[in-house]
């Protein structure tokens, strides 16, 4: 049986695997590059099945607002550590926000 801690390591694996996937998506120039291109689809793929298997113990609003603000949070900090792309005051709060938020839904219990 899936517990609780698991769920949320594989939810966490998912938000990798779709932030891998928006890294290689930028890198295969529009679907133009072969690997990059395989990758991004592999990556995205993965996350989706991971999500899928996150789900079947953490509530489905619960996992996509984690996943989804994870996810965005990783990607911006990805963009400005990969690919040299500025990081703001506003998206650095942002970010912060983003990961404040999914602290608050965990805490109110949803996720289990």
């Amino acid at each position: 049986m899936l517990t609780t801690q698991a769920a949320w390591l594989i939810l966490a694996a998912s938000v990798a695997a779709e932030a891998l996937g928006t890294a290689t998506l930028n890198l295969s120039a529009g679907f133009t590059r072969l690997l990059p291109s395989l990758m991004t689809v592999a990556c995205y793929a993965t996350a989706v099945w991971l999500m899928a298997i996150a789900t079947k113990r953490i509530e489905m609003g619960m996992a996509y607002a984690a996943w989804a603000g994870c996810s965005a949070a990783l990607t911006a900090v990805i963009g400005v550590v990969w690919f040299g792309e500025a990081l703001s005051a506003l998206k650095a709060i942002g970010i912060c926000t983003a990961i404040s938020g999914i602290v608050l839904l965990n805490l109110s219990g949803g996720g289990s």
